[in-house]
């Protein structure tokens, strides 16, 4: 996704990860390219490296959101979306879908269906499109994921009465 945002001249691109390993390969891949992105190493369900009044107009969690198995952590994961995602913004969520993989990496995973994201999203979030994608890993097992796009949307104020 970096690589397409930077090629569409995109500016004030943010990666952030908890891997400063990945985030230097990325960051290799991109060579002269890599001056548009702001590297972010950190954990999002705690950040401490975000930068002060960090918001967005699109977030994409690319395989975060699965890994995330204690409720604590996807309740950070959540607070952050809402601190950090503008009204109006859209949030791009890419995890295994019910049929998808239990683990990864040695790692437990939490299966999702559009619904379920939906309703981890909350009401502040509308679902514009969801589809579900088998990807080949390197390894030639087949992942089934589901990507789901959402639109952030206004809050409503509470109406107040005068007497």
């Amino acid at each position: 996704m970096i690589d397409k945002l930077v090629e569409l001249e995109y500016s004030k691109i943010y990666s952030l990860d908890i891997s400063s390993t990945a985030q230097e390969k990325l960051k290799q891949r991109l060579a002269e390219k890599s001056p548009k992105v702001y590297w972010i190493v950190d954990d999002i369900t705690n950040p401490q490296n975000l930068p002060e009044n960090f918001i967005l107009d699109f977030w994409h969690d690319r395989t975060v959101l699965h890994f995330l198995t204690e409720e604590t952590a996807r309740v950070e994961y959540l607070q952050q979306i809402k601190k950090i995602v503008k009204i109006n913004g859209f949030v791009i969520i890419e995890v295994f879908s019910l049929e998808g993989a239990k683990k990864c990496s040695g790692l437990n995973a939490v299966n999702y269906s559009k619904e379920m994201l939906q309703t981890f999203l909350g009401n502040e979030f509308e679902i514009i499109t969801s589809f579900d994608h088998v990807f080949t890993n390197p390894n030639g097992d087949p992942r089934p994921y589901i990507y789901s796009l959402f639109k952030r949307k206004r809050r409503r104020n509470k109406s107040k009465s005068y007497v």
